[in-house]
């Protein structure tokens, strides 16, 4: 798709920042008002699956949406994933019970799956890579400002109004969102006629899906529900590879998703998204209850990662036809382990500059990976597979994310248990709210700080393999053909 006379472009950007900063905001914003609303309806037992639900099925529904807009167009089914999305905000502001939360929770991230890659894709449409520089940066600026906005919006909101306007205020965004696509997006989409894989579909969402729970759901003291999950997921991985060997039209072409440019960049995005979120979830928890600083040091600390993401990509967008993409990416794989490695060196005495640098590294790293990755990937595929194609980059780097919570909750959980201090729950609570100066907690923040110093080896063995993944991504020339559809 080029960009037609009637499209005009910086109208349809505004669009596409104001539905990808619904999806940005959801994650911090909700956090924020969680303890109010699991204080009003209840079932603080299922607590964490008002985030895991919303998750489950944005990271299902990527590559099945980006599919669909190969075949429909871009358009129709940003319209379906907005209209979804605020359908279910809507229905999460009227909740009254924690199972009607999560259910709509559910439906909520069905829409953000096709709202994520789909933005993404209209960007690759419209704007060849040497265009990209100064969209990437305001792209990336939305992550880092729903992450300044998020916490300090949920908390006015609480403070002021009542939390269902945390959802709520999703209806205006959105609504705005929808006639920017409406009125100035324009794309001519060739009609042909196209069997969709209802089947392949169904088989990815499901066995995504029961993925996401045993995930989730690992490490608990009953792991039946992790156990059985995990074999509805063999099983349902079994059927899908099945079916779309067979399907004509399949969800997922193995022919496109086994190409070595996109399989080495989704894999290299795959573990950069694991090794984030180690430093998202524990470098707080370091700060605060190994260092003895408080929330707002340990916020700072983590905000400068954020700062560095969009900087990074920036730059990164602004430099490929200089440098190329695969220098970029390699470079961008390289800062990961790096900052990485300075993690290894806290200990208690460390100041917290240190921590925040280190994030920054990563950040920055970050930023220049995830930017050439995706590039990269939407130069080499046409426009009938650009869809599929960035709904791949998007869907590693989600499932990075997870498996990545999953694996360093495992090590920091092994590493407690063989501390030699016995730590429970709520004595790690106790260190973390009232910080090193309290009395009798010596032991625990010893074993806290030799747990962490685990993880954070993890987190750089993890780091160290997407160097090797990034380095398999062959050189891959920018430029490609800008192709035409007919127009409507």
């Amino acid at each position: 798709m080029s960009a037609l006379p009637t499209t005009h472009r910086p109208f349809v950007i505004a669009a596409v920042m104001a539905s990808m900063f619904m999806v940005a905001i959801e994650a911090t914003i909700v956090s924020t008002a969680m303890p109010q609303i699991v204080g009003q309806l209840g079932g603080l037992s299922l607590y964490s699956w008002v985030f895991s639900s919303f998750l489950l099925t944005q990271t299902a529904a990527t590559v099945v949406f980006g599919k669909l807009s190969d075949v429909y167009g871009r358009k129709p089914v940003m319209l379906v994933g907005i209209g979804v999305f605020l359908a279910a905000s809507l229905l999460c502001g009227f909740a009254r019970s924690m199972p009607a939360m999560i259910a709509f929770r559910l439906l909520q991230g069905i829409g953000a799956g096709a709202i994520q890659p789909i933005a993404l894709t209209i960007v690759g449409d419209l704007y060849s890579a040497e265009e990209r520089g100064r969209i990437q940066g305001f792209l990336a600026s939305v992550w880092a400002v729903s992450a300044v906005m998020g916490p300090l919006a949920g908390g006015f909101i609480i403070e002021h109004a009542s939390w269902s306007w945390i959802f709520w205020l999703n209806l205006p965004v959105g609504l705005l969102a929808a006639g920017g696509f409406v009125l100035f997006l324009h794309e001519g989409v060739l009609r042909e006629r196209r069997r969709i894989d209802a089947a392949g579909a169904a088989l990815f969402t499901v066995t995504i899906g029961a993925l996401m729970v045993a995930l989730t759901e690992a490490g608990n003291s009953d792991e039946r529900g992790a156990l059985i999950a995990a074999g509805v997921a063999v099983v349902g991985a079994v059927l899908f590879v099945l079916q779309e060997r067979h399907a004509p039209e399949p969800v997922i072409a193995f022919s496109v998703w086994s190409r070595r440019p996109i399989a080495a960049s989704n894999g290299s995005s795959l573990l950069a998204g694991m090794a984030l979120i180690g430093l998202t979830t524990f470098l707080p928890m370091y700060v605060q209850g190994v260092l003895g600083r408080t929330p707002l040091v340990a916020g700072l600390a983590l905000t400068v990662m954020v700062l560095g993401w969009p900087i990074g990509a920036t730059l990164a967008a602004r430099t490929l036809k200089r440098f190329g993409l695969r220098p970029i990416l390699l470079t961008g794989s390289l800062l990961l382990p790096a900052g990485a490695s300075l993690l290894l060196t806290l200990g208690p005495g460390s100041a917290p500059f240190t921590a925040g640098f280190a994030s920054l590294v990563m950040g920055f790293g970050m930023g220049l990976l995830s930017t050439a990755a995706l590039v990269l990937i939407q130069e080499i595929v046409p426009w009938s597979q650009r869809g599929s194609a960035t709904a791949s980059n998007v869907f590693s780097r989600n499932l990075g994310s997870t498996l990545g919570a999953t694996v360093f909750g495992a090590v920091l959980n092994h590493g407690l248990r063989n501390g030699g201090a016995g730590v429970n729950a709520d004595e790690l609570q106790r260190l973390l709210a009232t910080g090193t100066a309290a009395p009798g907690l010596d032991g625990i923040r010893t074993a806290l700080q030799q747990a962490l110093h685990l993880t954070f080896w993890a987190m750089f063995v993890i780091a160290a393999a997407g160097v090797v993944l990034a380095w398999l991504v062959p050189h891959v020339p920018l430029g490609r053909s800008r192709e035409t559809t007919p127009a409507e």
